[in-house]
């Protein structure tokens, strides 16, 4: 199957789940996640009406970003201050913002950018994200750096039942009265949208398998 055909079939997938639950298709945006695709098929998703595309490394990023017109660029995996001067003019969406010091530097390099809080929901020791009880506190912090605190981002247990994961986001989202959920990768997005939420972060079901060792074919 082509990448455009793997996108259709992944569309098709979700305006299911968003029917299950009585939810808007067009409610949920779909990222296509690139850890290890090269630039070549991140164009070819963009082309097929994709453009929001989420990368979980640095380096990678800034190396495919000027190759992809078009695309609007989410940071979705963990993030190291020194990196944030470099990312700041690609990045539109920072989902992985757990704690001050890395809002701050967000916040001096991208003034007002769009950011979502990552929760380790399952306190998980090799996690990044801020535990439940530092969500709110967080989120106020953010907000005073004149941030735009627009959801909650997290990532459940591997092997575990994803759904009581996604359902305790959406209520913490709830209580903090934030929109965005960023849940749900190839294995579940039809629960997260069965659960909620509003961006789902896929890259399996749109490109294969990853090469073995994390490297990207030749171009």
């Amino acid at each position: 199957m082509t990448v455009a055909e793997h996108v259709k079939v992944v569309r098709e997938r979700i305006a299911e789940a968003a029917r299950r639950a009585h939810r808007d298709p067009h409610d949920v945006c779909l990222v296509a996640a690139t850890k290890t695709v090269d630039a070549a098929r991140v164009r070819a998703v963009v082309e097929a009406g994709v453009p929001d595309v989420g990368e979980n490394r640095a380096q990678e990023l800034l190396a495919k970003a000027s190759e992809v017109a078009g695309a609007r660029w989410h940071f979705i995996g963990s993030l190291q201050r020194n990196k944030v001067r470099a990312l700041a003019p690609w990045v539109s969406w920072w989902h992985s913002v757990d704690r001050d010091a890395l809002g701050a530097e967000i916040a001096r390099r991208a003034p007002g950018a769009r950011v979502l809080v990552e929760v380790n929901l399952a306190r998980e020791p090799q996690k990044g994200g801020c535990l439940p009880e530092a969500a709110a506190p967080l989120v106020d912090g953010l907000r005073e750096l004149d941030l735009r605190v627009v959801g909650l981002m997290a990532v459940p247990p591997a092997g575990d039942e994803s759904r009581r994961w996604f359902a305790a986001l959406r209520e913490l989202a709830e209580r903090l009265g934030l929109r965005e959920l960023s849940m749900g990768m190839t294995d579940d997005f039809d629960v997260a949208v069965e659960e909620g939420a509003t961006i789902v972060r896929v890259g399996r079901a749109l490109f294969g398998d990853r090469p073995v060792g994390g490297r990207p074919p030749a171009s």
